[in-house]
């Protein structure tokens, strides 16, 4: 195939995986949730996912699709942490072949216009992860590439001593994130330039240039101070405002000439308008944390013996979703690690989704997220965010792989999975909402108030189908998923019929050709002698 733009490439680039539908459950004695609703702001659908990253995107995928507001992930950064077991040694060409598709998954659940993804990384990997990012979602798409100081001193033991990280961002409209994204909060260094010298009772201000580059002839006028001296621009400036604006606000106490009256006019801003501070690249230590900032907050949630190994500070995290997001936003970390994502979100009054494969999501998550909920963690953030606990999590777990073999051998539906699994597996496959009916028993689901879907694992004879579609009715469409069907697909116009779709019982390594789900002793279906078409049929 001809290449029709640049990109990187690497062995075995062009494998992808084949992912069975998996589905979530939910364990009730993992979850958590508070004992009472401490503010009315309180949120209790955030979710926990033990497993596989990859399988549990693509569980989310269909109801999430578009629906994020902020992806933020911390990869393993190929230096020793596989991504399965956190024990390095991974090869190049698969690092770059399992980053790039969790994040196909990730830029695809973003919200198509308000959804950014943030990318930690160092720079072992920051240039090929920038090229894939590129590729996946379009240069277009790049914001910034930030830079956090995660060392407050210098490393002496490296050739050059390596002190920072980089936050990659991407935004699904780089235009719409101009617009929507939060500026940062005034800190203690910006507060102290505001002052009140002249008793201006519109409170603080400080002073900014009057002046600005260029020449406009309607602002090359002459500005005179109440000491009577006289001002024009500069030489290659012109003033910032017309003179009618100018002495509209010079009525207004909002021009300033110095102490004595005699200095280049000024404009005040003032504390009371600050709407705060455009973010920017660099990222400090002393504005969102650093290593050992990160390291003391593990200790003091689970003690040192016991901390995370590679935890990022709670005020980093903070900055992204404070910049990204706001309250009652949906906040995605697909690889959770102790779960600080979460943590933070959930303080600052956002949704989350967390989805972590090791086992300290049951060691430190779990335990970490509980003290949140309770209000015992007031470590971190929560001084800042004034958090007293509340809301709530449910954990789930990835359903186990659809198939198994029998003892001869044969791929059979497994035997963990009971029905309502396996409707609901193929609902997610079919993009259908599960929601099966209490009343209707052919309803499985839906995807629009007409339109809905029906999963069994029977033979339908021409006499069922008639039969289904007579009660269906005309003013509604039914999708039928079975086993095995006894007539053309399009004979009934308000049925859609089709087997088992081939990706339930695919898998890469299986070389057979027969999908049928032989999972109940169904006696055989007799032929119908009136139907010609039966071998023309998906039996």
């Amino acid at each position: 195939m001809r290449k029709t733009k640049l990109e990187l490439t690497w062995i075995g680039k062009d494998k992808r995986p084949k992912l069975e539908p998996r589905i979530l459950l939910e364990d009730p004695a993992k979850s958590y949730h508070a004992s009472h609703r401490v503010t009315d702001n309180d949120i209790f659908d955030n979710k926990l996912i033990f497993g596989d990253n990859l399988l549990a995107l693509k569980a989310l995928e269909q109801e999430y699709a578009g629906k994020v507001k902020c992806v933020y992930i911390d990869p393993p950064y190929n230096t020793g942490s596989a991504f399965e077991y956190y024990d390095d040694g991974i090869e190049h060409s698969l690092w770059l072949s399992l980053i790039g598709e969790r994040l196909k998954i990730l830029w695809n659940l973003l919200h198509p216009t308000d959804g950014s993804l943030w990318v930690s990384i160092d720079d072992r990997e920051m240039a090929y992860l920038k090229i894939i990012l590129d590729e996946i979602c379009g240069r277009q798409c790049f914001v910034a590439s930030n830079v956090w100081q995660k060392r407050y001193s210098r490393e002496n033991r490296e050739a050059i001593g390596d002190s920072h990280e980089y936050i990659l961002v991407f935004a699904k409209s780089v235009s719409k994130f101009k617009q929507i994204r939060n500026p940062l909060s005034l800190g203690d260094k910006q507060l102290k330039l505001y002052k009140n010298p002249d008793g201006d009772p519109k409170g603080k201000w400080q002073s900014v240039s009057l002046t600005a580059q260029g020449y406009r002839p309607n602002q090359m006028y002459e500005i005179i101070a109440p000491s009577g001296k006289r001002h024009l621009p500069p030489e290659g400036s012109c003033w910032k405002i017309i003179e009618e604006n100018y002495f509209k606000e010079f009525s207004e106490g909002k021009i300033y000439f110095g102490k004595d009256g005699t200095g280049v006019p000024r404009r005040k801003n003032y504390l009371k308008d600050a709407k705060g501070l455009v973010p920017w690249t660099w990222w400090p230590h002393e504005d969102v944390g650093h290593s050992d900032e990160a390291k003391k907050e593990q200790h003091y949630l689970f003690e040192k013996e016991d901390a995370f190994d590679t935890p990022k500070p709670e005020r980093l995290i903070k900055q992204v979703i404070h910049i990204a997001t706001n309250p009652g936003d949906l906040v995605l970390d697909s690889f959770a690690g102790s779960g600080t994502t979460g943590a933070v979100a959930h303080k600052m009054g956002r949704r989350w989704i967390m989805v972590e494969l090791g086992e300290h999501c049951h060691t430190h998550i779990i335990p970490r997220l509980q003290k949140v909920i309770d209000g015992e963690d007031q470590g971190g953030i929560s001084k800042a965010a004034n958090w007293q606990g509340g809301g709530g999590f449910r954990y789930y777990s990835l359903a186990p792989s659809l198939l198994e073999k029998d003892k001869w051998g044969n791929w059979v539906v497994n035997k963990a999975y009971n029905p309502n699994m396996l409707a609901e597996a193929i609902c997610k496959l079919e993009g259908f909402s599960y929601a099966p009916s209490d009343t209707l028993w052919w309803n499985h689901g839906y995807s629009t108030e007409q339109d809905f879907i029906y999963v069994t694992t029977q033979n339908l004879s021409v006499a069922q189908l008639q039969a289904l579609s007579e009660e269906v009715g005309n003013e509604r469409s039914l999708l039928v998923c079975c086993g095995a069907f006894r007539c053309k697909a399009d004979r009934f116009p308000n049925l859609t019929i089709k087997k088992i779709p081939k990706m339930v019982l695919s898998r890469c390594e299986w070389a057979h050709d027969d999908y049928s789900l032989n999972v109940e002793n169904l006696p055989q279906m007799e032929r119908d002698p009136e139907q010609d078409d039966l071998f023309g049929g998906e039996a």
